[in-house]
């Protein structure tokens, strides 16, 4: 280390200092005839401590600074890092590599840590540092591993990248691509198979998540065959041991790829859980990819809503297209005149024109209030405002005469009921106008506007659509016609009507679901994926319906065995969270419990765990890959029987050496310690002297 003293001023004003320290001393000890009767020999000395201390102080006076430059070697960093995906072991090598393997990869490791500092990792669906032999991972992204080596060595020597893989990814991007701002050699050993084997596989089960009770619902299998002409299969959906269809498929190529449109019938509510499998061919690559299984969860019923009208409209059918874009509802729109079915079948009511001069609708609306439903009001120009104002729907309309205004549309801010996309919100404005009464528009108290009206160039607090609150149930009001109009200009604009469906569906699905009421509700997916935690929320409410915390919450989650798993879940600011680990493949039921006062709290309910197969579709090694890998990142590809020859490769590249720093730092005397304790040192032990002469 190489140290050196520089100050503000020049170093020779250091002369300045001991001059300063011998005065000082000299004055004190030899013409204060105090100290004339002490030894020769004390006074010296005496005057050598004041000298010393003196001198030191004043030197201190010059804000010297300690600059130290120091050596330091950085060995170069070489990043093993391996992939621990099923692909790997999925073949007839599994054996080995999950024995023989190991050991290699050990002694290749210890070999290059004689002379880097080796770091290593392990990848497959996730990242995370050391290496792992289990190779049980799902999914394969080694996008991932390039990107964690960016963030963790920008500013670090790293010598060189040694990936050992089969080459195969499913998730995240190419790894040529993702590794383009690797600036060093990148080396791969390739794993795996390259063989294409006889295989039979199903790739995927196309499926939608919901179906509804009684409907038939669709699903396509897609089958792949590798090296199987001639042979033949039976795809069967299959539910608790119960065949619900069969299809026998032969096999006419090689390379074979057939998909398969399927339609089961929803027999069952709930969570339902269906094997789609293939028959083997016999001398498969592997048997587990000829089965997967699909969750779907059975609703009993759909929502409904209905439209009635007073006279047919264009708004009607409009409104009726969009709403059944989404399998979750069944619209139906009547003339109110022929309109005599009971409520009760019904989640929702759109009222279009009603009330009206002709017709006050007084029965649907009295059927209306007593089977407590929400409603969507949309007036129009034959609207009778006198009866509608009476409902106190949230707005009040004082109509003047007969005359109409066109009203555009005007977004308010922070409207919170409901989120809105930003390219709707930026667009709303762009909708033509709705006709509206000619008059004055006055909301009600509580009520929350999302629209207000521009007529001309004029911006209004006139509401256009607004929401409002009865007891329990909501309201809507739309008070103007024409948004038949909205849709066709969406369509014009975009070639979709995203945005005008978006409004609709998002003003139908907050006024049809019901409000929850119960003091404890557990809020968990219906599906999880066998390689991702179980997470589960909890929500606690006192009697005033605020959210607590106070009280422990426990559950029992119960698999198909009834073997109960307790846990306990763990408070958060106002809610609670169970993070519940992995879980097998199959179904599972919890049971849920709280203390809240006096009252004991319960809920149940289901969820599925599914599996991911991704891993078993592709086992054929992409040696490929590896290599347009190394080749563009100046490396090599090495086979397994090569690692013994890695590291003299390294060795011998004169792009991976040592880095030599020479760092330097500052330091501030009056920081040291040492100075402190020398100066608190010699000021006492003169004292201790002059004290003992009795001079003090």
């Amino acid at each position: 280390m190489n140290i050196r003293i520089i100050t503000e001023a020049p170093l020779w004003f250091i002369v300045f200092c001991l001059l300063a320290g011998a005065v000082y001393a000299a004055v004190l000890y030899y013409r204060d005839q105090r100290m004339a009767d002490a030894a020769p020999w004390l006074r010296k000395l005496m005057a050598g401590l004041r000298f010393m201390t003196v001198s030191i102080l004043a030197f201190l006076l010059l804000s010297p600074l300690l600059k130290m430059i120091s050596r330091e070697v950085e060995k170069p960093v070489v990043v093993v890092a391996l992939d621990n995906s099923e692909s790997l072991v999925l073949n007839k090598d599994s054996a080995f590599y999950r024995n023989g393997f190991p050991e290699q990869m050990k002694t290749l490791i210890a070999q290059l840590s004689e002379k880097y500092e080796v770091r290593t990792y392990s990848f497959g669906e996730r990242f995370r540092e050391g290496i792992d032999y289990t190779f049980k991972d799902k999914e394969t992204d080694i996008s991932a591993l390039f990107g964690e080596i960016e963030t963790r060595f920008s500013d670090r020597n790293l010598g060189a990248i040694i990936i050992a893989s089969d080459g195969i990814y499913n998730k995240g991007s190419s790894p040529v691509s993702a590794a383009g701002r690797v600036k060093v050699p990148v080396f791969t050993i390739a794993l795996g198979d390259t063989t294409v084997r006889r295989d039979l596989v199903l790739s995927k089960v196309l499926h939608n998540r919901i179906a509804y009770f009684g409907n038939t619902f669709p699903l396509e299998a897609v089958i792949d065959a590798r090296r199987c002409s001639g042979a033949g299969t039976t795809l069967t959906v299959s539910k608790n041991g119960q065949t619900l269809f069969s299809q026998k498929i032969d096999i006419k190529a090689d390379a074979f790829n057939l998909s398969v449109p399927i339609q089961v019938e929803a027999k069952e509510a709930g969570l339902q859980r269906y094997r789609v499998a293939l028959t083997p061919v016999g001398d498969e690559a592997s048997e587990t990819n000829n089965f997967q299984d699909v969750f779907i969860e059975v609703l009993d019923g759909r929502e409904k809503i209905l439209i009635v009208s007073d006279a047919p409209h264009p708004d009607v059918g409009a409104l009726k297209q969009c709403i059944e874009t989404n399998d979750n509802y069944e619209v139906e729109s009547v003339l109110l005149s022929d309109f005599n079915t009971p409520l009760k079948n019904y989640n929702l009511v759109i009222l279009h024109g009603l009330p009206s001069p002709s017709n006050g609708a007084a029965k649907l609306l009295t059927d209306i209030e007593a089977a407590n439903l929400p409603v969507w009001y949309i007036t129009g120009a034959e609207s009778s405002f006198s009866t509608f104002n009476a409902l106190k729907a949230g707005i009040s309309i004082q109509s003047t005469g007969s005359r109409n205004n066109d009203a555009e549309v005007v977004l308010a801010p922070n409207f919170p009921l409901f989120t809105i996309s930003e390219p709707a919100q930026k667009y709303f404005s762009k909708f033509p106008a709705l006709t509206v009464p000619f008059g004055s528009f006055t909301a009600s108290s509580g009520s929350t506007v999302l629209f207000t009206q521009k007529i001309g160039s004029l911006k209004t607090n006139y509401p256009l659509l607004i929401f409002g609150q009865q007891g329990e149930r909501k309201t809507c009001v739309l008070a103007g016609e024409g948004l038949w109009r909205w849709r066709l200009r969406d369509y014009a604009d975009h070639q979709n009507q995203d945005v005008f469906n978006e409004l609709v569906g998002k003003t139908v699905q907050y006024l049809s679901v019901k409000v929850d009421k119960s003091f404890f509700r557990i809020l968990t997916k219906g599906i999880y994926s066998e390689n991702e935690p179980v997470m589960i929320d909890a929500e606690l409410y006192n009697d005033s319906y605020e959210l607590i915390n106070e009280p422990e919450v426990s559950m029992n989650i119960i698999n198909e065995k009834d073997k109960r798993f307790s846990f306990t879940f763990s408070k958060t600011a106002k809610s609670y969270r169970l993070n519940a680990g992995q879980f097998p493949v199959g179904e599972y039921r919890y049971e849920a419990r709280v203390k809240s006062g006096q009252k004991v709290l319960t809920q149940s309910g289901r969820f599925s765990i599914s599996p991911v197969l991704i891993e078993s579709v592709n086992t054929t090694a992409d040696h490929q890959a590896l290599f347009n890998l190394s080749k563009k990142h100046n490396g090599d590809l090495l086979g397994v029987k090569d690692l013994a020859k890695l590291t003299e490769i390294l060795n011998a590249r004169e792009d991976i050496k040592p880095v030599i720093y020479n760092p330097k730092r500052l330091v501030d005397f009056i920081n040291l310690e040492w100075i402190f304790f020398t100066l608190f040192f010699l000021l006492s032990l003169e004292w201790f002297l002059r004290k003992r002469h009795g001079t003090y």
